[in-house]
């Protein structure tokens, strides 16, 4: 796979790479926290259940697939641990559903300078890769696609307390070092063959939702420049990949166990984020009306859109008609030949998962592959 010129999506059917993690997992996560088992024998499980998913994404008909991100506690988790400077703090902001339940969570804090104390996903891609290459034998060109929680992650669920003010005085001394850790691993991963790569950014997507932003304003920081500097941070971050490697940037409100963090369409940030963000495609929610309308994808002009329109927060399965005509209703405002289709997030953005089953999951995953070949070909 090489990057399009056009900025197509690589692929019809896509996902957004989480998926949930199975029963004899979790069992693992506690064994090992209970001291049960060690790391190897944790290791061990882990690897059988990625290759348990790569052969689930192949059977739904998925030319792309992820290890599920089963090596990880959460989409960024992993990153926390492997960062040198940083240490978890109470988040600012609080997930919630419809039913107006609110959920606390966790944000990282830099209490010391920030480095790349070992790989962030190498090893995820190593191990992935080799899968694909055996998952390929039997249906060519499955390609392995890995995800970063982008730079924004690290700073913006605490905003303006995001750091330890003896060690970063500004908030552009921060991002200079993290986006630098962003371009080493980026490197390593081209170098290892990765040629897919996903960055999530949840920061810009809340920023769409006026009470995050009123929120942000009265804390003394000012929306319209966090959403700058997330877009500038996440092309210094991309800076490293080589011509041939497809960065795709997923936009999402927030997903844990069904709840979300903000709502609001991308009106307020897509003029300056489509065009300015150094991406090939984007990975935007669209599968309730929380997301707005297909208007402002009219800002999107030499990218393509894989639009989330199968939500991975609800069990209930949407239906190929519906799927094909909102499809046809954002192709007013984008070319078709730019557009793809995916569930909106992942299922599993942290371990607990969302609340479906795993034959809810499978479902979904192929009906993403039934109407992308029922509107595409």
């Amino acid at each position: 796979m090489s990057a399009r010129a056009d900025g197509r999506p690589p692929f019809r059917a896509d996902h957004v790479g989480s998926l949930l993690r199975p029963s004899a997992l979790r069992q693992a996560h506690r064994d090992r926290l209970a001291g049960r088992i060690d790391e190897k024998h944790f290791a061990q499980i882990q690897d059988r259940c990625i290759r348990d998913a790569v052969a689930l994404q192949q059977a739904a008909g998925l030319r792309v697939v992820t290890d599920g991100e089963f090596r990880r506690g959460s989409y960024w988790g992993r990153f926390v641990e492997r960062i040198d400077g940083f240490v978890i703090r109470p988040a600012v902001f609080k997930f919630r559903d419809d039913r107006g339940h609110e959920a606390e969570f966790t944000a990282t804090y830099a209490r010391g300078k920030l480095s790349r104390g070992k790989p962030l996903a190498l090893d995820e891609f190593l191990f992935l890769r080799e899968e694909s290459k055996a998952a390929s034998k039997t249906a060519p060109d499955i390609v392995p696609k890995i995800t970063l929680p982008a730079p924004s992650t690290m700073h913006f669920y605490r905003c303006t307390d995001f750091a330890d003010a003896a060690v970063y005085r500004d908030v552009e001394g921060f991002f200079a070092d993290l986006t630098a850790i962003y371009r080493e691993e980026i490197a390593a991963l081209a170098g290892a063959g990765c040629r897919y790569i996903q960055l999530d950014e949840v920061a810009v997507a809340l920023l769409c939702d006026a009470d995050i932003r009123a929120r942000v304003e009265a804390a003394g920081e000012s929306a319209d420049r966090l959403v700058d500097l997330y877009i500038e941070s996440l092309n210094a971050a991309m800076a490293a990949a080589p011509p041939d490697v497809v960065c795709g940037v997923h936009m999402c409100r927030g997903n844990l166990r069904g709840h979300y963090l903000g709502a609001g369409g991308y009106e307020s940030v897509a003029e300056r984020f489509f065009a300015r963000t150094r991406a090939n495609h984007f990975l935007l929610e669209y599968d309730t009306p929380r997301a707005g309308d297909f208007a402002p994808l009219s800002f999107v002009k030499d990218k393509g859109v894989v639009l989330g329109l199968v939500s991975s927060k609800s069990p209930q399965l949407e239906s190929l008609p519906d799927l094909k005509r909102r499809t046809l209703e954002a192709a007013r405002h984008i070319d078709l030949d730019r557009l793809a289709i995916s569930p909106q997030c992942g299922f599993a953005s942290t371990a607990a998962g969302n609340p479906l089953t795993e034959a809810d999951e499978r479902a979904k995953l192929q009906l993403v592959v039934a109407a992308a070949a029922e509107i595409w070909g």
